[in-house]
């Protein structure tokens, strides 16, 4: 594990029984958290592969379905918004860490059905978080239409007059802002969260809360931790969603150290 320190993080009343022991974290555990996540890819490459094989292939198809329905320019929210979606889609990455730790044998079949643990939690956990990326979608078109008016353009004048516009400069201000919010909200909550039902017996607002407490204490860190994830994932889109075969085990796995590091074991 990267150094950690206990956190000097009371809070009152209540939500001490809630928010478990949090770790301070070094600024410099990011690194360690993606070397591991590496490490632990390389030893269950074959599983890892065929699951991210299988969100590149549904991303791709997304992607090429706005494309023949000539809306191209809605890809945009949808590949910003897959931020809320990853968390959830990272569980069988988590199992697959959690699973190395304990050396328990890989299985494409366990894996998948870790969900099945813990099902009410997960599931409620993965509800809240489908309703950012429909909030954030809705958001985003209405911008579009404030901005653009209701008709669909094609990918070329989507190019035109957008990309290449700077009058349409304070769209993308204030997508940008709007999507920003969101997202930190989101990652805030689901940092650590759906690692934590996976591997305690713990209710969804304890783990929402827990997470929260984590983002707080470690602002510094995961301000970072976020920013290699946007980027990591972005450079798994761009690929045409090639690079999400390889960036989403890799970001998934040390998304289990993170939490490992973030979050105190039981006493």
């Amino acid at each position: 594990m990267a150094q950690t320190k206990p956190a000097e993080f009371e809070l009152g009343g209540d939500m001490r029984g809630i928010v478990l022991p949090i770790n301070r974290i070094e600024v410099d555990a990011t690194w360690v958290w993606l070397r591991k996540g590496w490490q632990d890819f390389q030893r269950a490459k074959a599983v890892d592969l065929c699951f991210g094989l299988a969100i590149a292939a549904v991303s791709f198809l997304i992607i090429y379905m706005a494309w023949q329905a000539n809306m191209f320019a809605y890809v945009w929210p949808l590949a910003a918004g897959f931020m809320f979606l990853a968390p959830l889609l990272g569980i069988c990455f988590y199992e697959g860490s959690r699973r190395l730790e304990q050396n328990q044998p890989i299985n494409l079949v366990d894996i998948a059905l870790a969900w099945r643990q813990r099902p009410g939690q997960i599931f409620a956990l993965g509800a809240i978080m489908m309703l950012f990326q429909v909030a954030w979608i809705y958001i985003a078109i209405l911008l579009y239409a404030i901005f653009f008016g209701g008709q669909p353009i094609s990918w070329s004048g989507f190019v035109l007059d957008t990309l290449l516009s700077v009058e349409n400069l304070p769209f993308w201000i204030v997508g940008i802002s709007i999507g920003a919010v969101f997202a930190a909200l989101s990652f805030a909550i689901s940092v650590v969260s759906f690692p934590l039902l996976l591997d305690r017996n713990v209710s969804v607002p304890q783990a929402i809360a827990t997470s929260l407490a984590a983002s707080i204490v470690n602002w510094r860190v995961l301000i970072g931790w976020g920013a290699l994830i946007v980027l990591f994932s972005a450079a798994g889109i761009v690929t045409g969603c090639i690079g999400l075969i390889v960036t989403m085990p890799l970001l998934g796995h040390a998304s289990w150290h993170a939490y490992r590091d973030l979050v105190a074991p039981p006493r």
